[in-house]
């Protein structure tokens, strides 16, 4: 009965460690690191490249790493277009890993190409998803003036609310 005992509180304990050691989102560097990492994106042009050194001065930056064939980045493009005059504001950088001619098609579609405030391209080194540790897309991550980590969306983020936490993170 000792050894049963004895085994037993070993495998509570395992699991236990095992459930606190296992979850990714715990682990993911930006819950570390609050600065804004360091990225290089090919954009649609399949020629120029964009990084964070590039970032013009706002108030804000916001990383969206998004799949083409995704509904929900697909609404989130729709939604962020619609609010476009509300975000002037900020800088967004779109991220994804498909192909730049999904990506090309995908912010022709939309109009995100058409805004001096965006900048979506390909992550061929997959620095960003691992850096946020990305289980859905579009995952959203906000970051002040400073390039200091405000808040992460990892199942995209309505725009009320996007909207509210910029007002509210800018006092």
């Amino acid at each position: 009965m000792k050894q049963f005992s004895l085994f037993l509180a070993c495998l509570i304990f395992t699991a236990f460690a095992m459930a606190q050691t296992n979850n990714p989102e715990d682990n993911a560097p930006y819950k570390k690191d609050p600065v804004l990492p360091a990225f290089r994106i090919l954009q649609t042009d399949s020629a120029t490249w964009f990084t964070k050194s590039e970032l013009p001065k706002r108030d804000f930056t916001i990383i969206i790493y998004f799949s083409p064939d995704c509904g929900h980045c697909q609404y989130e493009a729709k939604e962020v277009i619609k609010n476009i005059d509300s975000l002037s504001n900020t800088f967004m950088v779109w991220v994804s890993y498909k192909s730049i001619t999904e990506i090309r098609e995908f912010a022709q579609h939309y109009g995100l190409d058409q805004h001096k405030n965006i900048r979506i391209g390909r992550d061929p080194l997959y620095a960003l998803p691992s850096f946020y540790q990305v289980r859905f897309t579009p995952f959203v991550a906000v970051y002040d003036k400073k390039g200091m980590f405000v808040k992460a969306y990892e199942t995209g983020v309505e725009m009320a609310e996007l909207n509210a936490l910029l007002r509210e993170s800018k006092k």
